[in-house]
């Protein structure tokens, strides 16, 4: 994503490491379309919004890969889905924030007039789900990154993985996570297996206990793990600048943007804004049902955190962890 970005092409040392990266994103897949749904960045605005999204697509898994069993093909899954849907907002002044969309959160889908889980929204394209988020949320979105599971398991392992501490042994039957407690390095499949579980099991008291959040514990340990690639993707950088080369290689061949994103700018402006500051919100929900499908609707005190988002309101306490 465009965190992994900011890590990638901040290598600022040397005019030549600049060029050099700049030759390469050149080769970025751009999203053709979303220049209509997009809101322009105002001049004297206080920051910008970019809207992350995890796609599920199979294309490309390999079949020999060790975690192929819990993740399929196209035949087993076709299409594509919003696996993860984040806003990352970077102040202009400094900083930056993000806020994680439960995938069931109860919306009306833009230029439908029906209500549907916001991950409908993508299975219609990443136009439909930035237009369907401005305005259902009133959040206004100004540039798009994507990344899927082969990509972002390439970045991973190009970063030299990421360390997690977990205080029990945690499994997911259905990702195929199994981790023992302490910290640890997860490799790319070992963080996509936790970055995906929403069926994780923590060994406590002698029995496997499920967490019972469901998506909404997703979200947390996903904000935790962001968190900490951020750190790692700055890290590498910061120790090797030179050979980030892999790194940024991995990201141009993995995530799709918007056609107005200047990779070089907006990498190293997201570089300054994540080494300074990180904030991270979750939208407060309760759970619904509307017929026979399991929903979330927002519940008191989303307003604050959607208005700062909306930059029309000041930046709440964050809700991270």
């Amino acid at each position: 994503m465009m965190v992994f970005l900011a890590g990638a092409v901040g290598v600022a040392g040397t005019t030549g490491v600049l060029r050099a990266a700049d030759r390469r994103t050149d080769d970025i897949v751009r999203v053709e379309g979303l220049e209509l749904v997009l809101t322009s960045v105002p001049d004297d605005g206080p920051a910008e919004n970019y809207l992350l999204v995890g796609s599920d697509t199979r294309e490309g898994v390999d079949p020999n890969a060790p975690d192929f069993g819990g993740i399929g093909d196209t035949s087993d899954v076709g299409g594509r889905r919003s696996d993860t849907i984040m806003i990352l907002r970077r102040e202009k002044d400094g900083g930056a924030a993000l806020l994680s969309l439960p995938r069931d959160l109860w919306v009306e889908i833009a230029g439908t007039g029906d209500s549907n889980r916001i991950n409908s929204a993508y299975t219609e394209g990443p136009q439909r789900l930035a237009s369907t988020i401005t305005q259902s949320l009133g959040i206004p979105i100004h540039h798009y990154v994507e990344v899927d599971f082969v990509g972002f398991k390439r970045i991973i392992d190009q970063i030299g993985g990421v360390e997690i501490c977990i205080e029990f042994a945690t499994r997911d039957l259905h990702t195929g996570l199994a981790l023992q407690p302490g910290c640890q390095k997860l490799d790319g499949v070992q963080s996509l297996a936790y970055a995906r579980s929403r069926y994780y099991e923590e060994f406590r008291d002698g029995d496997w206990r499920i967490d019972p959040r469901a998506d909404l514990g997703r979200i947390e340990r996903q904000q935790l793990f962001m968190r900490a690639a951020v750190n790692g993707a700055l890290e590498t950088v910061q120790s090797s600048p030179f050979g980030s080369g892999g790194v940024l290689d991995a990201v141009v061949s993995s995530v799709r943007i918007d056609a107005s994103v200047d990779p070089i700018k907006a990498g190293e402006a997201l570089r300054r804004a994540a080494a300074e500051k990180l904030d991270t919100y979750t939208l407060p929900v309760f759970g619904d049902t509307v017929g026979d499908q399991a929903i979330l609707r927002l519940d008191d005190g989303s307003e604050v955190i959607l208005d700062y988002f909306r930059g029309v309101g000041p930046a709440p306490p964050p809700t991270g962890t």
